[in-house]
């Protein structure tokens, strides 16, 4: 026989568009070679960063310690300034003489004597470890707690910087952390510290600001900067006070001292905060590895079954189970395994029914070839109009068959992409029954036998709103009607009744005065292709895919569908009812 070529555009044809074809994914080899050699995943690094980063911000606020730096400073000011006072009245009780000029007034005058304020300011510098300095009421030096005068000459006493100890990792961790002191807290608004040049009594310099504040009769307190920092600190605190005798200003006297104390206290403050750090980053990152662990590996496991799933062959692949976890991951992974036994049924379904379709269609083909092969020898006409006749029933099955499979295959698309709207099954109901009622009327000849009648019950449990595709929810009570129907003898009826349950669903029931369901067919009735018809109809009217596809579309619905036989008064069988749950909106 000659085979027949269909020539229609697939590009016209929705059903059959061309499509690119899909290229398998490759697999990256690099991804892989990191996975099998420990290297860390994306998501460890991204989890480890945030924990670190979040402890990093609240240690550098903890290391900033700028409040902690003043209070120290204002502590040692307050320190500064109670030796100042000390000192400026021992030195106006024990340092002044007469003047040598006396006022016209007549008055006692007082002055200052340089060789008594030098002589106590070294011995009182020594008891406290301070820088003094004794000025005249002019703003001359007159006395300096680091410069020794005696005949061979004056000898002058500098603090110098410490030399560089330790190994050079030592060194440099001190340098380091000399800058970082310098910027955090900021020192950078301090003013700059600079020594006179020369000795001042010798020099026309200026005193500083504070002497100059002290000689007008106030305590003056400033914090320097050094330029070269002086044992580890550049920190200079300075504070000046006048002294005076009976309210008398005869002279100021500074005492200066280096910020190392104030350095060293918030040096080990950082130590410990550094010490807490160490082992707080430790334990951060133990528990963001652990937590990357949890999350990342069993997302791995899934990803690598998964893959193995779909570039393998078989089942022997399974996903892992997660699911005792009890979280997301859990979740997913369930999930993942439903959906993986969800794609086996479906593969499984679709293997089944490629078998149905091509046993159902080999039978009529088998019964066209049969009888073409048979016609062509037969000079009978009456055996030849016999045989053609069996040749356009054969056809008109095929195409009823094809019809009723390109349904069914399309339907599982058309429901997973359509959206539910809300349908009233009891205004459905009755549409159905008036359309069959009108129906039966005008075709129902003169002399002819009652058909069954479709009667509907009145709904009960208010209303009977669904959410479903009212299309396809019609499809499925014509097909359980009509299915009632060529079961019905003449005269008997086709009950419909619909109700709300307790729980809210909507249930729906058609039942009929037939035969009943053949014991032990009362599941078997909804497989594709399974035909149990009354006696005397026509082989070939029906697919056997009405029933299928009814109990399919109710549950894309979320509902069910059930058969059963109706028990009559004497116990036999009065007829089958079809039961559709269907659930509340």
């Amino acid at each position: 026989m000659a085979s027949v070529t269909d020539t229609r555009s697939k590009a016209g044809d929705p059903d059959r568009a061309v499509r690119p074809p899909v290229t398998p994914r490759v697999p990256d080899r690099a991804t892989a070679w990191r996975r099998v050699r420990g290297v860390p995943s994306p998501l460890t690094l991204r989890i480890l960063a945030v924990n670190v980063l979040a402890l990093l911000l609240l240690v550098g606020a903890l290391l900033y310690l700028g409040r902690y730096q003043d209070r120290l400073v204002q502590a040692e000011l307050d320190a500064l300034e109670t030796e100042a006072r000390i000192f400026a009245s021992a030195l106006g009780e024990g340092a002044v003489q007469r003047a040598a000029e006396e006022p016209e007034q007549g008055q006692e005058s007082y002055e200052l004597s340089p060789e008594l304020g030098r002589q106590m300011i070294r011995r009182l510098a020594l008891a406290t470890e301070t820088h003094t300095r004794l000025y005249g009421p002019d703003g001359r030096l007159l006395s300096d707690s680091r410069v020794l005068t005696g005949s061979p000459g004056r000898i002058e006493i500098q603090e110098l910087p410490l030399p560089p100890s330790g190994d050079p990792v030592s060194r440099a961790v001190n340098e380091f952390y000399a800058r970082f002191i310098d910027v955090v807290p900021s020192r950078e608004n301090l003013p700059l510290y600079r020594e006179p040049p020369g000795h001042a009594a010798e020099s026309d310099s200026p005193p500083p600001v504070n002497v100059e504040r002290a000689l007008a009769g106030e305590n003056s307190a400033t914090v320097w900067r050094l330029a070269s920092p002086v044992a580890r600190s550049n920190l200079l605190l300075t504070v000046a006070v006048p002294v005076q005798r009976y309210k008398e200003v005869l002279g100021a006297v500074l005492l200066s001292r280096s910020g190392t104390v104030i350095d060293e206290a918030i040096r080990s403050v950082r130590t410990d905060i550094l010490r807490v750090f160490a082992v707080a980053l430790l334990v951060t990152v133990l528990m963001s590895l652990y937590l990357a662990g949890t999350i990342a590996r069993p997302i791995r496991k899934l990803a690598q079954a998964a893959d193995r799933l779909r570039t393998g062959h078989g089942r022997h692949t399974e996903i892992p189970d997660f699911t005792g976890r009890g979280d997301e991951i859990g979740e997913l992974s369930g999930v993942l395994r439903d959906m993986t036994a969800a794609l086996w049924a479906r593969m499984d379904a679709i293997e089944r029914f490629a078998a149905d379709v091509a046993h159902e269609i080999k039978n009529p083909l088998t019964s066209l070839r049969s009888a073409v092969e048979t016609v062509s020898r037969i000079q009978d006409p009456a055996r030849r109009d016999k045989l053609m006749a069996i040749i356009a029933d054969d056809v008109q099955r095929l195409d009823r068959l094809i019809s009723d499979i390109s349904n069914a295959s399309r339907l599982d698309a058309e429901l997973s992409r359509a959206a539910l709207e809300p349908v009233d099954i009891g205004a459905m109901l009755s549409t159905l029954a008036d359309i069959h009622r009108t129906t039966a009327e005008d075709d129902m000849e003169d002399g002819a036998e009652t058909p069954p009648q479709v009667v509907i019950e009145p709904p009960r449990g208010g209303s009977l709103t669904v959410k479903g595709l009212e299309g396809r929810l019609t499809q499925v009570f014509q097909n359980l009607i009509a299915n009632a129907l060529s079961f019905s003898p003449p005269g008997g009826q086709v009950r419909l009744a619909a109700r709300r349950t307790p729980d809210g669903a909507v249930e729906v029931t058609v039942s009929d005065d037939g035969p009943g369901i053949p014991e032990g067919k009362e599941e078997a009735i909804f497989e594709r292709f399974y035909t149990e018809r009354p006696a005397g109809e026509k082989f070939g009217t029906h697919s056997g895919l009405g029933l299928s596809i009814s109990k399919q579309i109710v549950e894309a619905h979320g509902g069910t569908i059930r058969a059963a036989n109706r028990p009559g008064s004497g116990g036999e069988t009065a007829g089958a009812v079809f039961t559709v749950r269907l659930p509340r909106p």
